[in-house]
């Protein structure tokens, strides 16, 4: 059963993958120390499957693409959110890591509440409460660069990159 790990405003990039770790050389060594100085047992406890809620203005901050690769690396399968800091959401679109804005589901998922998502039609529903929230789907070219993995994925999916 997926975990909710439920965090508030304001979460940054320094907090999701703190600085003395950015030259880890792999992303199972980003994985270990994910939201590390937010939540001592996120990494230690975080399966996959799981599901990150958060505030408004989540991944804020510099613009460092390892904080989505580290909660990628992770296993989370999505971060819901009431809002993200736009280049946190381009960063994680662009390695293929799906992440979804809905401040009422953000608000409303509380931990310990069973969730899922169907990324096709943004309905993300709670189990638990027995709700169901809608965020914006994602567009067709969204969609097919998360599922080729990332946007240099879905460039060379389309023979547009070697």
């Amino acid at each position: 059963m997926a975990k909710v790990y439920k965090y508030g405003d304001n979460v940054d990039t320094d907090v999701i993958i703190p600085a003395r770790y950015l030259n880890a050389p792999e992303k199972s060594e980003l994985a270990k120390h994910c939201m590390e100085d937010i939540d001592l047992v996120f990494a230690k406890t975080v399966e996959i499957g799981d599901f990150i809620v958060a505030g408004d203005n989540f991944g804020c901050g510099s613009s460092r693409e390892h904080a989505p690769i580290a909660i990628q690396a992770c296993g989370v399968k999505c971060v819901i959110a009431k809002s993200f800091a736009r280049i946190f959401y381009r960063n994680a679109i662009n390695i293929g890591f799906p992440i979804m804005e809905c401040p009422e589901a953000a608000e409303d998922i509380a931990v310990g509440d069973v969730i899922s998502v169907d990324f096709s039609t943004g309905i993300i529903t709670n189990e638990t409460k027995e709700k169901s929230y809608q965020s914006a789907p994602f567009p067709a070219f969204v969609d097919g660069i998360i599922e080729a993995g990332g946007l240099i994925n879905s460039l060379k999916k389309r023979g547009l990159a070697k």
